[in-house]
């Protein structure tokens, strides 16, 4: 449904079941499981869906299998499981993402583990291979019979140079195993909403839409592109702001203090040699200080990351130049002679983890998982959804939905456990997906080349993106393939877009992967404003709105 619908609807029946405050990830989990259950629900952000901290993670879909050495063995049977499900239910997002874990020690670690484990340390001596191999055993346990991804292997320092010739050859040992790796956070966050906009019987999404105060029953909503204020009325409030939880309750008239969540930045580089280095694999292992670190797969770019770092108020988390130095230096740890410069940064991103407020001794001890808390306001309870993470999102999700149910004293009717999501509905299997990209060729008239890079961006979506149109031939922007005007339509006529960063940044990557320049941004900022109906001083606006935005947020000079 369309925002205009959505208002005028909200406007004259202003009583829901649940008010839903943050659209990243765990609202959107939440969000999507209480419209197939037939709940009364509107979701709402202050900014774009999915344009907070779910749009600053790793992009995996993981265990975690540095929580082992926390205890933390419930989050991480958990999260195996999740990552499975999300493997299953969004292929065309979520891809078996081989990991490798370099080592250059055999016992370091061994005696030092159990008392980290315990709490009595706050850094164990560097992980040696014994240590990191019971971990991957455990890890491979957690998975079960249901073998969504392969056990993992160990190789001796010969085989280990082999597979990676540009590795440090002082390693002595390196693991693989298999996480995921999520192509596109933002997308997928999105492509959740909108499933349980279409799946739900009365289930509303709007973004660039903010929680303003309670008035004694009702809750005042700015929407901020209609420039007026709503009035809602719903029996229960959902609080996913994520690092911004506390200030919403205080908003709220509550006074909590349960996050206490820190930073986590990367940078994504344009390398060729060290993208043919890692190959198609994620490289994740310890820097010199203890830090826990990775090299992933971005395309044809690379991510670096992560830290970890404490930080009071979240909208001041930006990716530092100490962070870029940082970043940088870290790769010498495990290809010492692939030189990265900071012309090669082609992005940056930075955000905070929504962590349960803890006195721990280092932030690496701070519990990454995830719990609901209730306060009431009035006659209304307001669940806070504290910390969460990307791969447990669905699992959060059921867990809140089962909640709400019980309060609204409805049953459950169905589950979202084996419900493939947006471009992953009707996804074709291994064997399958040549004949499927033929099929597009003929029935489009579309280049092989072309059908490939929109099946990869957009799973089973692809065919209705191509129906825009009425058929009419796709047209490119220019030869790169960066974007086709059948994708902006698409996109703008079905995805919710307000602002032209929300094309660029979040339905699509092209924003991440460096593609875009000022020229081809007025190309899409005018396909995308002729379907809108911007005017020429709008269209200079939103161009000059996204130039700030890649700026201040990303420090990237267009």
């Amino acid at each position: 449904m369309n925002r205009i619908d959505i208002v005028k609807k909200l406007k004259d029946k202003p009583e829901v079941d649940v008010l839903i405050i943050g659209g990243g990830i765990n609202g959107a989990g939440t969000f999507l499981d209480l419209a197939i259950n037939d709940v009364n629900v509107l979701l709402i952000d202050r900014g774009d869906f999915c344009s907070g901290t779910s749009a600053t993670s790793s992009h995996m879909a993981h265990g975690g299998i540095r929580y082992l050495e926390n205890g933390e063995f419930r989050l991480v049977r958990e999260a195996v499981s999740e990552r499975n499900r999300m493997i299953c239910n969004s292929p065309h997002m979520v891809k078996p993402l081989p990991t490798v874990i370099p080592m250059f020690k055999f016992w370091s670690g061994l005696l030092n583990a159990p008392f980290k484990f315990l709490n009595l340390l706050d850094k164990p001596a560097e992980r040696g291979a014994l240590v990191i191999k019971i971990g991957l055993i455990f890890y491979d346990s957690f998975t079960g019979k249901t073998r969504t991804v392969p056990a993992h292997k160990f190789f001796g320092k010969k085989e280990t140079l082999q597979r990676y010739p540009r590795l440090n050859k002082e390693v002595k040992f390196s693991a693989m195993y298999y996480d995921g790796q999520i192509l596109s956070p933002e997308r997928l966050n999105t492509e959740i909403i909108l499933d349980g906009e279409a799946r739900g019987m009365n289930a509303y999404a709007l973004n660039y839409a903010s929680f303003e105060r309670i008035e004694g029953d009702m809750v005042v909503i700015r929407d901020e592109h209609g420039n007026q204020d709503l009035k809602i009325k719903p029996k229960l409030i959902i609080n996913a702001a994520g690092p911004w939880i506390d200030q919403v309750n205080h908003n709220l008239g509550i006074t909590t203090k349960y996050i206490g969540g820190t930073k986590g930045s990367h940078i994504i580089v344009d390398n060729p040699e060290l993208r043919k280095a890692i190959g198609e694999n994620e490289f994740f292992f310890e820097n010199k200080d203890g830090r826990i670190v990775l090299l992933f797969p971005f395309f044809d770019k690379v991510i670096i990351g992560t830290s970890d770092l404490p930080i009071d108020n979240p909208d001041d988390a930006y990716c530092t130049k100490e962070e870029e130095i940082y970043f940088i230096d870290l790769v010498k740890r495990v290809f010492p002679d692939i030189p990265i410069t900071p012309e090669q940064i082609v992005f940056r991103f930075s955000g905070v983890r929504p962590l349960e407020y803890q006195q721990a001794k280092t932030t690496g001890q701070i519990t990454r998982d995830h719990s609901i808390k209730e306060n009431k306001v009035g006659d209304i309870s307001v669940l806070s959804l504290v910390g969460g993470k990307w791969t447990s999102y669905r699992a959060f999700g059921e867990q809140v939905t089962n909640l709400v149910l019980l309060r609204l004293n409805m049953a459950r009717k169905t589950t979202t456990e084996n419900m493939q999501i947006g471009g992953g509905i009707h996804y074709p299997g291994n064997n399958e997906i040549a004949p499927y990209l033929e099929k597009l060729v003929v029935e489009h008239h579309i280049d092989r080349a072309v059908a490939e890079i929109l099946f990869e961006r957009y799973g089973t979506l692809v065919e209705k993106m191509l129906d825009v149109f009425d058929k009419k031939e796709v047209k490119l922007l220019d030869d790169r393939y960066l974007i086709t005007e059948n994708e902006i339509a698409y996109i703008v006529k079905n995805e919710k877009i307000v602002h032209l960063d929300d094309l660029l940044l979040r339905r699509t990557s092209i924003g991440w992967l460096g593609q875009t320049n000022r020229e081809n941004i007025a190309q899409i900022a005018a396909v995308a404003g002729k379907i809108i109906g911007w005017s020429t001083a709008e269209i200079k606006n939103e161009i000059d709105r996204t130039i700030r935005i890649f700026e201040k947020n990303h420090s990237v000079t267009l």
